[in-house]
């Protein structure tokens, strides 16, 4: 076997090498973000052998996106300075004794532990957003489309899992699932590791340099290369500090993040309360996730061509209407239409995340904010997951919760439709000529 090319060869940015890399990441955060589903389909089994309320039965799903999201900071930070192969090979170990412990949970708090510990700061934090940020930096002409397909391995996971897991759990119960998601876990991560082991090629040079006005006195602390859509990368992305750009996308990620996750966590149990059945509601959620897949990828090119803000906005004001129709309509048809809908809507909202942060911060820390801004919506989707089973136990029904996640829907439309404002252009203001 030949030796790996050099990874300081710039070259190699949308290679075919590259897109090679890329097929394993997408490999990498289907395996990784597993839990996701595992706990999802579980829910309600999870809720009837413990003998817990919704809310309770929710919290290892809750910690589990907690500790997605602050690993995915620290996941980062290692990725900076040691590539894909040390927060990988931690992956490995977090994944298979997590769900091994799992198993052998004796009560709620103790699964809410591992969930949290094991398979999120430890497991799936390692599987997202390093692979995301790596994937920005080995492409530059298909950036958007190559952070889409990296980001899809999430719905992937949506598509693939659901369906097996619910199997396993018909045929041995939920402990049975985990039991074999360790063993995949143990067989597939190391091996994804070792293949993704080289280190990101440099930035493209700079085509141009130039600072957006009102930046002059702030240079780039990072090479700069502009995006075909005319965006460069700025010390004062949006006009604000970067300190406060950052707070805002984080607030957009935490507030559409509790929106999505409202069906994607409470499906299979909301189907189990219409009577519509279990195996119904993983069907439902497989369907939702496998469409999110093509969303995601098309999202991606969407990217590329109106940017990742615009991407955003558009996504989000889609996913908003869609929570909206599941209150008035709740047949089985009906339920399979909007969750594909959900689907085909919501994919590229997160991914275009990592797309703002390429193409408007100018760093060198790329794994470290990524991480930051992906850590927001992993924590808002275990805000929302734990919100949601909190207002249907107060409310007695899903109609309020559906409400509740529609209106930090509303509120990250109005952040991004913010910043969106602050970028486009200006057109002069004419001048009134005396007479």
């Amino acid at each position: 076997m030949s030796p790996l090319p050099s990874s300081t060869d710039p070259a190699l940015i949308d290679s075919p090498a590259a897109w090679r890399r890329l097929a394993l990441s997408l490999l990498a955060v289907t395996l990784g973000s597993s839990t996701m589903y595992v706990a999802s389909v579980a829910l309600p089994f999870v809720q009837a052998d413990f003998g817990v309320d919704r809310a309770d039965a929710s919290l290892p799903y809750t910690a589990l996106m907690i500790g997605f999201g602050l690993g995915g900071v620290w996941m980062g930070r290692l990725a900076d300075r040691h590539g894909l192969r040390v927060p990988l090979a931690i992956g490995s170990v977090g994944l298979t004794a997590g769900y091994a412990l799992a198993a052998m949970a004796p009560g709620i708090v103790s699964l809410t532990i591992v969930w949290g510990l094991l398979l999120g700061l430890l497991g799936s934090a390692t599987a997202f957003a390093p692979l995301v940020a790596d994937a920005a930096q080995w492409f530059e002409r298909r950036r958007g489309t190559a952070v889409g397909v990296a980001a899809s391995g999430i719905y992937v996971a949506g598509a693939v899992w659901p369906p097996i897991v619910q199997a396993l759990i018909e045929a041995g119960g939920w402990r049975l699932a985990c039991g074999v998601m360790a063993g995949l876990s143990a067989l597939g991560m190391p091996l994804l590791a070792w293949g993704l082991r080289q280190r990101p090629p440099p930035a493209v040079p700079p085509v141009a340099t130039t600072v957006p006005v009102g930046d002059a006195a702030a240079a780039p602390s990072a090479p700069v290369a502009p995006r075909p859509l005319g965006i460069v990368p700025s010390a004062r992305p949006f006009g604000l500090p970067p300190a406060v750009a950052m707070s805002l996308l984080c607030v957009a990620g935490l507030a559409c993040c509790i929106a999505m996750a409202m069906p994607q966590v409470h499906l299979v149990a909301y189907c189990t309360d219409l009577g519509l059945g279990a195996a119904r509601g993983a069907e439902m959620l497989s369907l939702m996730l496998g469409l999110g897949i093509i969303s995601r990828l098309a999202s991606g090119v969407i990217a590329d061509r109106i940017g990742g803000l615009r991407t955003l906005l558009l996504g989000s004001a889609l996913q908003g209407l869609m929570l909206l129709l599941y209150i008035p309509f709740d047949s089985m048809v009906s339920l399979y239409v909007i969750s594909a809908l959900f689907g085909l809507f919501q994919g590229g909202i997160v991914p275009s995340y990592a797309i703002i942060v390429r193409e408007h911060f100018a760093t060198a820390r790329l794994g470290l904010l990524t991480g930051t801004v992906l850590m927001a919506t992993q924590v808002g989707m275990a805000l929302g997951g734990w919100m949601s089973g909190w207002v249907f136990d107060w409310a007695g029904s899903y109609t309020a919760a559906f409400l509740n996640g529609s209106l930090w829907n509303l509120l990250n439309l109005i952040v991004v439709g913010a910043l969106l404002w602050r970028v486009l252009p200006r057109r002069p203001k004419a001048r009134t000529i005396a007479a």
